[in-house]
This record gives structure tokens, sequence and C-alpha cells, in this order.
């Protein structure tokens, strides 16, 4: 039977794109499927706040920050913390990552059209020893554009290969097997589904109207991680971050549903890692949603004071943005699934940014105008609209009817006493009447205000929470959002699927989340932020060229 293509990509996310246009760039023809219509082309990454990680960059020279390959390779090394044996191939990729990163990435992406803001980010922060986890220097560039902007580039040219007959798209196409002939992966098989004009993001149907069946020299996975899987998120929860949550909201859209790694492991891929995962603690309910559970993950300066569910401060370093999990497996030892932000409008107004490409319309929208008004004219007006709308932020300029609508929030049986968050405050508040202090946390804010990125727009001058000239008080409830699996399909730095005795399955590759954005695990137990579309990019060149070097 003559083949359909030369090869298949199963998901019309970035990494499949990218996958896709290295193709097409030699010369070969590609079928991309995706169980989603055509206006969700381009997947998670559309509603990404469009951050990539960079070493040695222009944009962190001008800034003034000191950056090195082997400075980013101890920071990556100290947060993926590798122990395991099946580690092998996720460290390769580490260090070909790293290595990308403060190599030829920024230059190649900028060929293809990609801009970048030019104040760097200091996401992840860390907080604790020299050679652990955390960035040591700001390294969280946004896109132009975001999300959409990272996109853009290689929508584009697979658009443009599209005309020229090379790439076809079997859109509402759901893969349930990979076909093999003997031992080699030769194509796919599974369901049609029936039409959807849903828009993009929201839930599609799953009604059936047909089946399909294509072939071809080589398979190429990228369909994605399991994040808006509960189940899966659940089964594979690990036990070093306490029980899983009772309640969780939803990072990704729905068809981010984990299915095709059970699909690709059946046809003899090995999966590793599983219980390894990123999800944020600072997630709120979106007021206005687009998925089942839509959760918005604040991206918080360092100047909020954050309290567990009794009202009690997180110990040190656990601060905003400075590690992720350490506070995830802090918050679930607590006994409940959620914390508060304390803060005041000057910290909220220069302080509070939301992820996702929809919440940041001048970044989005490229529009340089929107975005110095955002730096002068107060609270961004999507997180206005969140204090105004969200359920999750509560606004008032007395203490006592702030902690009685946060009890009230929270529901059963009040957690908060007054007494308590109040002493919580007025010491924090103490801590500022002298140029040094105690309280690691002022240390750090003052020390974060050292670089003129956080100065300029990222950090709040230093202020007493409880004076009224910086009200008023806000109150902001953060939930579990679920996002990212970082295990997953193991492969060699060609992106090839490997099997249970290490060698690669013949013909079948896999990229981006559903192979842990390279290696099975290329973060290990824990990211660095802008590492996550980043990896998307650099496993699906990795795929692309490789299984272009492959098919005759």
């Amino acid at each position: 039977m003559a083949d359909d293509a030369d090869v298949i990509i199963v998901g019309a996310g970035l990494a499949g794109l990218v996958a896709a246009a290295e193709l097409a760039e030699a010369g070969k023809k590609i079928i991309i499927v995706d169980q989603e219509p055509e206006q969700s082309l381009g997947g998670q990454a559309f509603w990404s706040f469009g951050g990539l990680f960079l070493v040695d960059s222009p944009e962190q020279r001008r800034m003034r920050i000191r950056d090195s390959h082997d400075l980013a390779l101890e920071d990556w090394m100290g947060t993926a913390a590798f122990d395991r044996p099946e580690d092998f191939w996720p460290r390769k990729w580490a260090e070909a990552y790293v290595g990308f990163a403060a190599g030829e990435k920024r230059s190649w992406l900028i060929e293809r059209g990609l801009k970048f803001f030019p104040v760097v980010g200091w996401a992840e922060r860390g907080g604790g020893n020299a050679i652990g986890h955390g960035n040591s220097v700001p390294r969280f560039h946004i896109t132009w554009g975001t999300g959409p902007g990272v996109l853009e580039p290689f929508v584009l040219r697979v658009r443009e290969a599209q005309k020229r007959g090379l790439i076809s798209f079997k859109f509402r196409h759901r893969v349930n097997e990979l076909m093999r002939t003997g031992a080699v992966v030769t194509g796919v098989r599974g369901d049609i589904l029936q039409p959807s004009i849903v828009e993009r993001g929201h839930k599609s149907s799953r009604d059936i109207s047909g089946d399909f069946e294509l072939h071809a020299q080589a398979v190429i996975v990228a369909s994605g991680g399991i994040g808006a899987n509960h189940q899966l998120v659940r089964e594979n929860w690990p036990k070093r971050l306490g029980t899983a949550p009772k309640r969780m909201i939803t990072g990704v859209p729905d068809h981010v549903d984990g299915r095709m790694l059970a699909i690709t492991e059946a046809a003899g891929g090995s999966i590793i890692n599983r219980d390894r995962m990123w999800h944020y603690v600072e997630g709120i309910k979106n007021w206005a949603p687009i998925w089942t559970e839509h959760a918005i993950r604040i991206l918080p300066g360092p100047s909020s004071l954050w309290l567990d569910a009794r009202g009690k401060r997180l110990p040190v370093p656990l601060y905003p943005g400075f590690d992720t999990l350490g506070t995830l497996s802090h918050i679930m030892s607590t006994g409940f699934d959620y914390s508060w932000f304390i803060l005041t409008r000057k910290i909220i107004q220069k302080e509070f940014a939301l992820s996702g490409s929809e919440q940041n319309p001048d970044l989005t929208g490229k529009s340089w105008r929107q975005v110095l008004g955002r730096a002068t004219s107060g609270i961004p007006g999507p997180v206005k609209a969140f204090m105004e709308k969200g359920e999750d932020f509560i606004v008032e300029a007395d203490l006592s009817k702030l902690v009685a609508r946060m009890n009230a929030l929270a529901g059963g049986e009040p957690l908060l006493e007054l007494a308590q968050v109040e002493r919580e405050i007025r010491a924090r508040d103490r801590q500022l009447d002298n140029p040094f202090s105690k309280d690691m946390q002022i240390t750090a804010l003052r020390g974060a205000r050292a670089y003129l990125g956080d100065k300029l727009i990222r950090t709040a001058k230093p202020h007493k929470m409880l004076d009224p000239a910086n009200g008023p008080l806000i109150a902001v409830r953060l939930n579990i959002l679920t996002r990212k699996t970082l295990g997953g399909l193991q492969t060699d730095l060609d992106s090839r699927v490997l099997g249970a005795d290490g060698q690669p399955v013949p013909g079948l590759y896999a990229v981006g989340e559903a192979a842990g954005f390279g290696g099975g695990g290329v973060h290990g137990y824990a990211a660095l932020e802008g590492t996550f579309l980043g990896g998307c990019i650099f496993s699906g060149r990795s795929a692309g060229r490789a299984a272009a070097a492959s098919v005759a």
C-alpha cells in the first residue's frame, strides 16, 4: 500500500508545527492530524504568556545582567535534581537545551521573525543555596506578541508549505492506534469527529462521524500532556507533594487529555517520570471562562504577604515567585488546598500580572502605547477586571472586614483569626523601620529592587501594608492550578521514542510535553520557567530534522 505521506504528525500545537516546518524545508510530505477543529491551530501555546528561557542575551546585557552557559547549567541541574537511572536521556537533553539557549536559540528564532520585550523577567528565584533550585539571574524573555507571537513564524511556514502541497491538515481526526508493520510504526488509525464550530479553546464535541487510516514512513507524537485530565493528574500525583488536592482548577484547555501517551505506550514506547509534574499555586478562577474550570495564574512580584488557610505565614523561602513546587508541597502539608495573598493597592498596581495571551492585550497586540500605559496608569485593566468580578478577590479598607470576608469566601468553619492575621502583618510592617531586617522576604524584596527591571516595572517600593495611604487592602484566594506534566515518552537526542529495552522504536518520534519536553523529562523535578515553549521548539526541531534524514 502506498504511503499517504512521508511523515504523520499527531498534534497541531507548537512542537508539531516546528517539526512540520523543518520537514517541509527538507522537501518532505507531511500530514498533521489533530482532534480539535482548525480554529484551535497552535494548541496550548496560543494561550501562553510567550516566555522563553535565554542565556547571556543582548536583552540581559542591556539590563546589566551577567549570565553564562556555566551558570545556567548549574541552575538547571540544581533545579532538576536528576537522581534516577532513567534520567540518562533527560540529563543529555538538559545539557543540549542549555547549550541551545546559550547559543543559537535567540538568533535562530529572530531569523524566523520573533522579537523580544526588552525587560527580562526573573521567575523561579529560588531562595536557597547557590547550587540549589532557581534562577540566579533573570532569564524570562517575553516574546513580543506573547503566545501567538511565538506561533506566528511557524504557522506561516507551515501554511506556505501547505500551499506548495507538502503539508495537509486533518482536523477533527482523533488517533486511537499507532499501526505497526512488524516492529516499525507505519501509520495511525482512529475516529473522524463531527465538525465543530466552537471558538478556540472551548470544549469541542467527541461525536464520531467515521473512521480513518493513514500510512507513512514515520510518526511524530506531538499531542501534549495531561493537564486537563484531573483523573490522570491524581493517578500520577507524587507522594513528595502530599495528597492530591480535592479541588483543582485547570490552566489548559479541555483537549489536553493525555490520551496519546497510553496509545504510544501500547505501540512500544516507554513512559518515564510519570510522577513529575508542574502545577501552580497562584491560580484564580477566570470570571469569563473559556474552557472547563478555566484558571488563570497570577504572575506575582515579591511583596505580597503569603498566608496559609489558617493565617500562618509561609516559611522561608516560600515567597511569591520563588519556588513553585516547594510552595505546593508546603500548602498540601497544611491539610488545605488553597492559600492567601494579602497586599495593598500599591503592590497590585505594580506587581500583579496575569499569565496568558488573552490577559495581556498590550503585549499580545504588540502595542507600545498600551505597554507604556500599563506602566503609568495604575492597575492594569485585566487585573482590575478580576478585582471587580473575580470570585477570589476581596478588597476592603478595614482589616477586620477583609478577614471576615476571607472566612466567608472559604466557607465552613472560620479558619482565620483577625488577631493572628493582624499580628503577621504588623510584624512584617515593623521590619520596614530600618534599612536592615531579620525578615528574609524584606531582604529579598530590597535585593529584587537592585535589579533595574524589577525596580522599573515589577516591584513596588517597600511600604507598610496597614498604612491607609497605601490601601485599600486586598486579599486573593489562591488555588491549585493544573498545568504541565514533566515526565513523558523517553526519547534520545533525535527525538526517537525509546522502548523498554532502551532502543529506538523504528519510525516513532515524540516531541513537546508528550516527551517531557525532551528525553522523557528534561526538567527533572522542577522547571526554571520559560522552558516549556522552548522545549517544544527544541524537541520539535530535533524530530523534524531527524525524521527528514531518516525517510526516503
